[in-house]
């Protein structure tokens, strides 16, 4: 929202000479239409011949400051002060000079004093809430504003005054967090003024940013009553239909607003409505119409800064993200200033790994745009993802081979800065055979570390022992996993590492104290067009001398993307260098395909004090060896509640009966609980 701009005062010349008043009232005429030029030539000419009319100097200081030279203007009426020291009407001029200037802690306290000198004077009164408005402190400024009226009641200067007021204390409100006082002097502000196009845009955005979307659409439908301001009102709507999720009807919203520009709506509107249809283009991925639409705005707008924002949010949408930050470069090139430019380079900067810079962007957002909502949310959950965090599960697993398990496990993160993380991980199992009575009993503990290469490669490892008890032995053996995280192209991430672990799946298994080393590779390729690739590859090699090679890939397609709705098809091949099925499962060579889709209300964005979801079902077929093939179902789900932006518990459950590396013709059903907790209210590295 605009400071409060001071607003021209009645002309109060009752001290015009008898004989020159009707030479100069072409000049008062200029000044009361707003032709302010004309009328400084005027009254500089009646000068040259009446150098010392009291009203020609005080017309001309006028005339000057409306004319955009404050500092001329309040030369002329300090020295009419010099001339005349208490005539009211001179400083009446000189203060509102000041407020020309820009020198509002001046203008406070020079008005005060004409406020004391003449309590009634309506333009004293009026003059001070102006200036108490520019100054913020606007509880003042309804004071005054209000004591002006009771002189001067419905005065139109007055109420005018009193409207931006109101906008002006609202925006301090909202701003502040203090929504509820801003919707109420919103709110009172379309009781004086009725559907006042300003106030109806303030409360609207008032909505979208306390996220009450049904109410600022209600608002902007209002505003679009008035055919006059359709246009606008739309540009609202379709974005809050793309907040809501209903990108298409977004893009429905803005294609008619913007087929309706003509030659005859303001270049602002144009470019609103262009900008909203082209953001609306993005939104629904038809990127080809869009980056034409650019082209053709970057031709007739060549480097401006709405057109690079267009281009670099287009850019992000199609994970370009070099490109994007090329384009914020150069809007900060041309306004340093540019709340688009901070805030869209520090999410570009994150997404490309640079944390400590995004951070400072982010930061510069704040300098200029103090207490900026989008900027502290990007904060906050950047410092989200540096809270040291434990996560603790609890489940319990039985199959129709009558094996159950009991375990705990935890997880703790603790970053010591944006690149380093100690890790660290604890795991109880017990497990039984009903049929056999054998039991086993596994502890694991192990600690590591994550670091960043750099921006694009992360390393991970962690190293540890197993301790078990078994039927036959205990024993404690080695843990280690290694990996590294690479994102060095667009759309693609690989992960490759080591892994060593001891095969836990049942009693039996613990009790042979079965080494397994894993190499392994996971390969995901995402696309601008809702397809993507899943792959893994894996090779394992075990102590009892036998190996295994394991192939996993998916391909999947994203119907919805909120809540995300996937279809895909999976495939698995399992091969083993020998046979030993009277140990465990070890097919000459396996395959698998199913078909699945997957409901997911992603628990990282959901809000504190929301539900979320993930639930999947898949259906296809298994081949073992050279036997029919088998039907293969799989049912996953989990359900939970996020409490706080620290914490939040799910239930989950699996249910399957595909074959895994360990066991064959099992029913295998998981249950368990999880609970995710951030330790701190933020980084320990930040305090």
């Amino acid at each position: 929202m605009s400071t409060l701009k001071s607003l021209l005062f009645p002309l109060f010349l009752l001290l015009v000479l008898a004989s020159n008043a009707q030479d100069m009232q072409e000049g008062f005429t200029y000044l009361e239409t707003g032709k302010y030029e004309k009328a400084e030539t005027f009254f500089d000419t009646i000068l040259e011949n009446y150098p010392d009319n009291k009203t020609a100097r005080l017309c001309y200081g006028r005339a000057v400051g409306l004319n955009g030279n404050a500092q001329k203007a309040n030369t002329i009426f300090t020295k009419l002060l010099n001339d005349y020291p208490n005539d009211f009407e001179v400083k009446l001029n000189y203060g509102e000079s000041l407020l020309w200037s820009e020198r509002f802690s001046e203008a406070k306290k020079y008005y005060s004093t004409l406020v004391a000198e003449a309590p009634k004077s309506f333009p004293a009164l009026l003059g001070f809430a102006n200036t108490l408005s520019n100054l913020k402190i606007y509880d003042e400024a309804l004071v005054n504003v209000n004591k002006a009226l009771e002189v001067s009641p419905g005065n139109p200067n007055a109420m005018v005054s009193k409207k931006y007021i109101y906008l002006g204390y609202a925006y301090q409100n909202q701003q502040a967090q203090n929504y509820d006082k801003a919707e109420l002097l919103l709110t009172k502000n379309l009781e004086l003024f009725g559907d006042d196009k300003d106030t109806l845009l303030n409360l609207a955005n008032l909505y979208l940013i306390w996220n009450q979307l049904d109410n600022s659409k209600a608002v902007y439908n209002r505003l679009a009553e008035q055919p006059e301001h359709k246009i606008i009102a739309q540009n609202g709507l379709a974005l809050v239909e793309h907040l809501k999720g209903k990108e298409k009807k977004a893009l429905s919203i803005s294609s008619e607003a913007y087929n309706s520009l003509n030659e005859t709506t303001s270049k602002d509107i144009t470019r609103q409505t262009t900008e909203r249809y082209a953001q609306a283009l993005i939104w629904n991925k038809k990127f080809k119409s869009a980056t034409i639409l650019i082209d053709e705005l970057n031709a007739q707008h060549p480097k401006e800064n709405w057109v690079l924002s267009l281009r670099a949010t287009l850019n992000i949408y199609k994970s370009n993200f070099k490109k994007s930050l090329n384009d914020y470069n150069q809007i900060l090139v041309n306004d340093s200033t540019s709340f688009d430019g901070n805030l869209g380079k520090a999410n570009v900067l994150k997404a490309l790994g640079f944390t400590d810079e995004a951070y400072t962007s982010a930061e510069n957002t704040l300098k200029f745009y103090d207490n900026q909502k989008d900027a502290i949310n990007f904060i906050n959950k950047l410092n989200q993802s540096f809270v040291p965090t434990l996560e603790s599960k609890a489940s319990h697993t039985f199959d129709n081979g009558d094996n159950k398990a009991f375990a705990f496990n935890n997880n703790v993160k603790f970053p010591l800065s944006t690149k380093f993380a100690l890790l660290g991980n604890y795991n109880y199992r017990t497990t039984n055979n009903t049929i056999t009575n054998n039991s086993a009993t596994s502890n694991n503990l192990s600690l590591g570390l994550s670091y960043k290469l750099i921006p694009s490669i992360t390393f991970n490892g962690t190293a540890g022992l197993t301790s078990a008890t078994a039927e036959t032995v205990d024993y404690a053996q080695l843990l280690t996993d290694i990996s590294l995280s690479i994102k060095s192209f667009r759309l693609q991430s690989l992960d490759i590492g080591y892994k060593r672990q001891i095969e836990s799946f049942n009693a039996d298994l613990l009790d042979r104290e079965l080494v397994q080393n894993n190499y392994y590779a996971n390969y995901n390729l995402n696309t601008n067009f809702n397809l993507g690739w899943f792959t893994q590859l894996m090779y394992t090699s075990q102590n009892d001398g036998n190996s295994r090679n394991l192939l996993f890939t998916s391909l999947y397609y994203n119907l919805l993307p909120k809540p995300s709705v996937k279809v895909g098809f999976n495939y698995q091949n399992i091969t083993f260098k020998e046979q030993v099925p009277t140990i465990y499962f070890s097919p000459e060579k396996f395959h698998a395909f199913e078909v699945f889709v997957n409901l997911i209300k992603d628990e990282a964005a959901a809000k504190p004090k929301e539900w979320f979801y993930n639930l999947t079902g898949a259906f296809g077929y298994q081949f073992i060896e050279d036997d029919p093939k088998i039907t293969a179902y799989r049912i996953q789900g989990a359900f939970g509640y996020k409490f706080s932006e620290r914490s939040l518990l799910n239930f989950y459950g699996t249910r399957s009966n595909i074959a895994s590396a360990t066991a064959s013709g099992f029913t295998y059903t998981e249950i368990g609980l999880r609970f995710k907790w951030l330790l701190f209210d933020g980084p320990v590295f930040k305090k």
